[in-house]
């Protein structure tokens, strides 16, 4: 292997893109790759094993046929063979892509390249999750675009890491931590995060083992980082300028590209080819939208903890509860594996409340769901993709964030840009319900609902052609990919 010959087939740049295989991931690189095809790209998809299989159950053997110039592919992830509609758990997929993840990469961009029927292999466009592709493109002689999916603030927050190691602040020397307030310690030193506190930043500090794996994991993660030749990110300049700037002294050229939904829109607009591909590893209820065809404009809570959280059935039923008290109508997705080992348990008594104005759907379409007029307010987990898709359709948020960076996208989302209220770790009935009221009837919700429509505008005039500073970072991306490494 080596660097790449050129051939009489090698006009049409060809893109390897290869997301962490998780549905929060998968989703923004395939539009991100939808992108890179309409602006002239072949690109090839690289989805694992398991979740073509997952893919392909929900959707027919058909369902990644793919175009000539948009074609799919797998490797193994290296996890037992398993069955199911279930996502596989975060710390043993890390540890299994990074350890096995490159020698299969390898292979498939030599067979790529060894296919006369495809452009050779010009660039790679990797999650940043699966940072062993930086060695697969030094190796191969190609630049390599990272793609962080989550937030700026995020990567902000996992770049302290190192730092806060360094100074012997974590890991946390005492199993109370939890509890003792060192969770509430004020961190006083991060640019655009003035005043964040230990619990607000991603939660894989919380251990008292500096063997932790994720820990470290994120560590190695943020050192591989710095070695492609630019990271993109799904967000916008108007709300995380400051988390950017931030991280540009310390790493590659940095772009925003969001809110990617918008960023497609007018770049796929005369190239109808990809709109049909799907990137849900679920399959959608259409049925939520024809019921919320039935419902006033912002009278319906939407209530989605996406695709990795759990909880348990205790917390469940608090919800449950809080929301049949609040008396709002509301759509609610529980998905199959959203309750810790087990399958969620809702009362009958709740159902039997709640029937004619409560929906319970194991899975939908977010966008359009979050774009239905009759939504006025979400229940999220704080997942990156999720707040994006909120703040494009102006919908404020009650955020019960789970783990990772989504304690700080609460934080900011709170904090910084007042469209959310957080809810307790330990949810309560009676909190739920003050709380969805507030959202949905109260000052607060208004004041909330406000600012969230200005971030949307922001967001439309960062992703309209020709000046939005998204929509000409995509120039700018292009040709770092195209440059010779």
């Amino acid at each position: 292997m080596g660097s790449l010959q050129t051939s009489s087939n090698d006009e049409k740049p060809h893109a390897v893109c290869i997301p962490y295989p998780a549905q929060g991931h998968i989703t923004p690189m395939l539009k991100l790759a939808k992108i890179l095809h309409s602006k002239g790209f072949h690109i090839t998809f690289v989805n694992t094993e398991y979740n073509r299989n997952r893919f392909l159950r929900s959707f027919g053997p058909n369902a990644l046929d793919g175009l000539p110039s948009f074609r799919f592919e797998a490797i193994p992830d290296g996890l037992p063979p398993t069955e199911g509609d279930t996502t596989q758990d975060v710390p043993s997929l890390c540890e299994s892509t990074e350890r096995l993840g490159l020698g299969p990469f390898k292979e498939l961009l030599t067979r790529l390249n060894e296919d006369p029927n495809v452009p050779r292999v010009s660039c790679i466009v990797s999650d940043v999750v699966m940072f062993f592709t930086v060695d697969a493109a030094e190796e191969f002689g190609v630049p390599e675009v990272m793609f962080w999916t989550a937030s700026v603030c995020g990567l902000l927050g996992y770049a302290q890491y190192d730092k806060l190691a360094e100074m012997n602040i974590v890991p946390f020397k005492d199993e109370n931590f939890h509890t003792n307030g060192d969770l509430d310690q004020v961190l006083d030193w991060i640019p655009s995060m003035e005043n964040i506190r230990f619990r607000d930043m991603p939660s894989f500090i919380r251990t008292t083992n500096p063997d932790d794996f994720m820990f470290n994991y994120v560590r190695r993660l943020i050192h591989h980082s710095k070695r492609a030749s630019a990271i993109v990110f799904n967000s916008y300049d108007a709300i995380e300028h400051g988390a950017l700037e931030a991280l540009s002294y310390d790493f590659p050229p940095l772009y925003n590209l969001g809110p990617i939904e918008f960023l497609l829109g007018p770049i796929q607009a005369n190239n109808d080819e990809t709109k049909s591909l799907t990137s849900s590893l679920w399959k959608e209820d259409p049925h939520c939208l024809e019921w919320l065809d039935s419902y006033d404009p912002n009278s319906v809570v939407y209530v989605n903890f996406g695709s990795v959280t759990v909880m348990t059935n205790d917390q469940l039923v608090e919800f449950a509860w809080g929301l049949a008290n609040s008396h709002q109508p509301f759509l609610w997705i529980t998905r199959p594996d959203l309750i810790f080992g087990d399958s969620a348990v809702l009362p009958p008594e709740f159902l039997e409340v709640v029937k004619g104005r409560g929906l319970i759907a194991s899975w939908c379409n977010q966008e359009k769901v979050l774009g239905h007029l009759a939504v006025g307010g979400f229940l999220t987990h704080c997942g990156w993709n999720s707040l994006t898709e909120s703040i494009s359709q102006g919908v404020p948020v009650i955020c019960w964030p789970f783990f990772a960076e989504q304690q700080t996208n609460c934080w900011y989302c709170c904090n910084k840009w007042g469209i959310g209220m957080e809810i307790d770790t330990n949810v309560k009935r009676d909190a739920v319900e003050k709380q969805v009221r507030e959202l949905m009837t109260g000052e607060k919700g208004k004041e909330m609902k406000k600012k969230v429509m200005e971030l949307k505008i922001l967001a439309q005039e960062a992703c309209a052609s020709p000046y939005g500073s998204s929509y000409a970072n995509i120039d700018n991306v292009i040709k770092v990919l195209q440059s010779p490494k």
